[in-house]
């Protein structure tokens, strides 16, 4: 009796410092909060005391540090692909676009940006809104501002922005969730791109990424259109398929080619290339060996939205996948064949 006392007051006590390292509350950071305070009721005309109460309802989460420390994009290429590249985020992209074809329409013709970049980036993120984050932005902000040194800075700017955000858009600072990294609604804004990318779509007096699709669709067209997005330009095109060995010479990987024949400095490339457009070449990694793949400014264009190259191909890719289903037939049993045409090999 008394061991499974002893182990019973155990199990309590290291539930309990579970408890506490992954959330203690943002005042133990007093002199950086009052700093960040005293610059917000300087340069935007907060009122001190409510930000002072404000953060006292914000916790610091440890969690979200273990997470931004070990990103997805840390992984090698065929396992970050096998993430994305599946049966159901696919058919879900395909309903989509069927959802809110006309809206997409519209968006392609004000920015050029086709609808299945749009719906791919919104499968890659958020599945389409199914999962948009259940972290508390302002903890999230105020956990990567105050307690993640490597990144302080940035996240300084982005709570700033938060707090701009609520205020523009009559919000309260403590409802808004997201992902362990602040991230936001269906599209996962940064506060900074929200407050200068966000669109009201219907003119409905709100800009509303967590709920609103239109305006989710129309966001994301304005932020790669500003971003430099190049209408009916390339993507990305493959050159050789995961070959034997790893390149050894990838010195040419930085350079910046423009290829006017098939004649490559890569060997074994015969495939004809556009002629015309500047790229890259670039290396993924496969299980035997790496995957080459021209990259030209609608790739980079798709890396400001997250700098992981592993990321923009998995936009690519998907976007691949969901247009050749939707070109071939709605039909489920055609999503094979949808995927053959695109290259792309899809897992259940």
């Amino acid at each position: 009796m008394k061991s499974r006392k002893t182990l019973s007051l155990f199990i309590c006590g290291s539930i309990s410092l579970i408890l506490t390292a992954c959330a203690f509350p943002v005042k133990n950071n007093t002199g950086a909060i009052n700093d960040f305070i005293n610059d917000m009721a300087a340069k935007h005309r907060f009122d001190k005391p409510t930000l002072t109460g404000l953060f006292e309802q914000v916790s610091i989460n440890e969690e979200i540090i273990r997470k931004i420390s070990k990103p997805a994009e840390g992984i090698p290429w065929y396992k970050y692909r096998r993430i994305f590249l599946k049966k159901p985020r696919i058919k879900a992209g395909l309903e989509f676009w069927r959802n809110h074809a006309e809206t997409l329409a519209t968006v392609e013709q004000q920015t050029g940006v086709p609808p299945a970049v749009i719906v791919a980036i919104l499968g890659v993120e958020t599945q389409y809104g199914q999962n948009t984050g259940n972290y508390r932005v302002i903890d999230a902000l105020s956990t990567l501002a105050f307690a993640y040194p490597p990144r302080s800075v940035f996240f300084l700017k982005e709570l700033e922005n938060f707090l701009l955000m609520c205020r523009e858009e009559k919000l309260n600072p403590l409802t808004p969730t997201g992902s362990y990294a602040g991230a936001m609604g269906v599209p996962q804004f940064m506060p900074s791109s929200f407050r200068r990318y966000t669109v009201d779509f219907n003119n409905d007096n709100k800009r509303d990424i967590w709920h609103n699709p239109d305006d989710v669709i129309a966001s994301v067209g304005r932020y790669f259109a500003e971003h430099g997005w190049k209408k009916d330009e390339p993507i990305a095109y493959l050159l050789q398929e995961n070959p034997d060995k790893t390149i050894q010479n990838k010195s040419f990987l930085k350079e910046n080619l423009r290829f006017l024949t098939s004649n490559s400095p890569v060997p074994n490339i015969s495939t004809p290339l556009l002629s015309t457009k500047k790229a890259k070449i670039s290396a993924f990694e496969q299980e035997n060996g790496e995957e080459l793949w021209a990259t030209y400014n609608n790739f980079y264009v798709i890396t400001h939205y997250n700098r992981s190259p592993l990321y923009a191909m998995a936009v690519f890719q998907l976007s691949l996948a969901i247009s050749n289903l939707r070109a071939f037939s709605y039909d489920e049993k055609d999503i094979n064949s949808a995927s053959r045409a695109g290259s792309v090999q899809l897992r259940e």
